[in-house]
């Protein structure tokens, strides 16, 4: 492409091996949600039951906390990691955007 020649489009997008390993991060999409969290927002989580309304999952953090179904947000798959056009993210929520722009952010991309 033309504009990787450019050396600001460093800046701008991920290098193919960024891209590979955030793709190849274990993934189901059953389990992997993003639950409410005081300090950072949202954080990742991985459900371990449900039951009627409510969802048991354990944080990134090791607490196990059981929550209401509602607020617990679905996960986007690894290959949106850090994706340049959130439009495209299969689950458009506030907690993936945040993730987005965290992640894009803290890799000053």
């Amino acid at each position: 492409m033309e504009c990787e020649n450019n050396p600001a489009w460093k800046y701008l997008r991920q290098t193919r091996e960024q891209m590979i390993a955030d793709q190849s991060k274990p993934y189901d999409s059953k389990k992997n949600v993003w639950i409410p969290d005081p300090e950072d927002g949202y954080i990742a989580a991985e459900v371990k039951s449900s039951k009627g309304d409510t969802v048991t999952v354990v944080s990134a953090r090791g607490n196990e906390v059981t929550l209401k179904a509602e607020i617990v947000q679905e996960m986007n798959p690894p290959k949106f990691e850090k994706t340049e056009d959130m439009s495209n993210l299969t689950f458009l929520n506030d907690a993936s955007v945040l993730h987005n722009l965290r992640a894009r952010y803290g890799q000053m991309l």
